[in-house]
């Protein structure tokens, strides 16, 4: 493994980064995911008329959690206290729901993956509730939209890449 890679040791393991040198600062981060379905699911989901109750109150419930879960899912992440979670969804189209999680901390790591973990919980639960009416829904395009905090500095998507 090249030593760039600071996942792994310089006999290529598998390592937990070492942050205790790292400074505490506020740290921020917004992602994204779509999940497209049938319009007569997505109006469903507006309406709140699916059967199974408030696809959107459970999804952002299971966003929030899934956040604070994230280090428990993804290996190396580290366990770090999640002081706030936002999740907002926005009809985009007739058949398109776009989530979004904004995660904030104090602490010597970013949010990055809790942020997008909530997204990929939300998305799923989304899946869950509705995939007895529509079983061909999609959910695409995860990404990173922002990132503030910490030595790396800021990380803004380029609006130019959306449009590809």
């Amino acid at each position: 493994m090249p030593p760039s890679s600071s996942h792994f040791d310089d006999a290529g393991n598998a390592r937990m980064v070492d942050i205790t040198d790292k400074a505490i600062t506020v740290r921020t981060a917004v992602a994204e995911v779509s999940v497209r379905m049938q319009p007569e699911t997505l109006q469903q989901v507006r309406e709140r008329s699916l059967k199974k109750g408030d696809v959107l109150a459970v999804a952002r419930l299971a966003a929030i959690s899934g956040s604070k879960l994230t280090s428990t899912l993804i290996p190396l992440c580290h366990a770090i206290p999640i002081e706030a979670v936002a999740v907002d969804f926005q009809f985009e189209d007739s058949a398109t729901l776009v989530c979004r999680s904004t995660v904030k901390t104090t602490a010597r790591t970013g949010v990055e993956m809790e942020a997008m973990t909530a997204c990929s919980v939300a998305a799923l639960t989304v899946y869950d509730m509705c995939k007895s009416i529509d079983r061909g829904i999609e959910i695409d395009g995860l990404k990173l939209l922002h990132k503030s905090g910490g030595k790396s500095g800021d990380f803004d998507r380029d609006m130019r890449e959306e449009s590809r």
